[in-house]
């Protein structure tokens, strides 16, 4: 009719354009950061070049490595959400509790803030502005760290709760441990390099060595022979071997002492290695490396087993991809023996590099150091799988053994229809 008015009808994208918009988006902001970076390190002089290279590397890698974990946390919650696998009830989590979209939304901020400030660091310094360049790791710490403390109903306040919640009560296990607390800390322990290279940033952040060559002295408070290093690197391995003792305070299985025992074999390992800086070449070469190895060895082969016989179960290696609908990953790896091999071989060989990465005398091989500490963690993300799963299993294993035990049996059944009357 003349006149009548049409609604007007919102012209919305559709998800697949909007996500292609967003990859487009992230490979440009890539290439950016990676001109400018490329760039502003060519015109730095030769001799500088490659220190500043190793101490931006430092300020940044840790960083760069949490974004990866998170990253993998989000690919195992998804897996976890395709699967029988209930984890929210494994980790005793709230229904507000973090999906896999939402944590890899965290992944992706992260991401693109790290990259960008280290950019904004490397082309400031080459250019003269130092006071400006030093600041940009300072305030890149800063910010995060009060994200994470905010005590504002912003930035999944109920989530940062129960996470630094649950890093306190790993710190003092004053209480029964739970199961988000050892996993956590198992966690910890492949990120035990982050935790180092987090130390020695805020070192020189607090010292004013940002920017500066001061900190490449070996005798400087935050130089390559500092006594801090081989300390944070050890925290989480001690975190870990309390809890054990713990627990066996509370249980008394003797299996709690042994997995103490595995924890207390990556101390001689550590402080071995710190020694190089501390003792004359020919005693670290003659009499000390050679224990390094073998404590290394054992710690290797120990942690291996461990891993086999006892955190996960090998009947069930290949049914955690066995997804609730149809998948092109369950026709991949459900019920493939190539995935039972490939687990078994790759935690052997990356539980055996993992000394590298523990090791204070090779941390100059930054390069080499943080491809192995990223192996790391991606050994312990295809771990995740595999012991949250058998944890699952055995609580359904628990509860239908109690209903079992609730359920009266046959000649119970038949005791009591005999005491009523016709």
């Amino acid at each position: 009719m003349k006149g009548a008015t049409i609604p007007s009808v919102a012209i919305m994208p559709s998800p697949l354009f909007l996500w292609r918009f967003k990859v487009v988006l992230f490979l440009l902001w890539g290439l950016c950061c990676c001109k400018i970076s490329w760039d502003s390190v060519m015109r730095m002089s030769v001799d500088l070049r490659d220190l500043f290279l190793y101490e931006a590397f430092l300020y940044y890698n840790p960083l760069l490595l949490v974004a990866l974990m998170i990253w993998l946390w989000g690919v195992n919650l998804w897996v976890f959400a395709q699967s029988s696998v209930n984890y929210a009830k494994v980790f005793d989590l709230a229904q507000t509790h973090l999906s896999h979209r939402e944590i890899w939304r965290c992944a992706t901020w992260l991401t693109l803030i790290v990259p960008t400030s280290m950019t904004a660091y490397l082309y400031l310094y080459s250019h003269g502005e130092v006071s400006l360049a030093a600041s940009q790791p300072v305030l890149l710490y800063a910010i995060l760290l009060m994200i994470l403390l905010s005590p504002f109903d912003m930035f999944y306040l109920s989530s940062r709760f129960y996470f630094l919640r649950t890093v306190w009560r790993i710190i003092l296990p004053l209480q029964a441990i739970t199961f988000p607390d050892f996993f956590l800390a198992d966690i910890f322990t492949s990120m035990s390099k982050v935790f180092s290279d987090l130390e020695r940033s805020v070192c020189r952040m607090v010292n004013r060595q940002v920017a500066t060559i001061a900190w490449f002295e070996a005798d400087s408070v935050c130089g390559s022979h500092s006594v801090a290093i081989p300390l944070v690197l050890v925290f989480p391995y001690l975190w870990r071997f309390f809890q054990c003792l713990r627990q066996y305070k509370d249980t008394k299985e003797k299996t709690c002492l042994l997995n103490a025992l595995k924890y207390s074999t990556a101390i001689p390992v550590i402080f071995l290695s710190a020694l190089k800086y501390h003792v004359y070449p020919d005693q670290w070469v003659g009499f000390y490396r050679p224990l390094w190895l073998i404590s290394s060895v054992i710690n290797s082969l120990y942690s291996f087993y461990w891993d086999i016989k006892r955190d996960w179960d090998l009947s069930i290696l290949t049914r955690i991809f066995m997804f609730k609908n149809p998948s092109i990953w369950t026709n991949l790896l459900y019920g493939q023996n190539w995935v039972f091999y490939w687990v078994l071989g790759s935690n052997l060989v990356l539980r055996c590099t993992w000394t590298y990465k523990l090791s204070a005398h090779l941390r100059h091989n930054y390069l080499t150091v943080f491809t192995i500490a990223a192996l790391e963690i991606l050994r312990r993300w295809q771990w995740v799988f595999f012991r949250v799963e058998n944890e699952w299993n055995k609580m359904t294993a628990k509860q239908n053994l109690e209903m079992s035990s609730d359920m009266p049996s046959e000649g119970d059944r038949l005791l009591d229809s005999s005491n009523h009357t016709v």
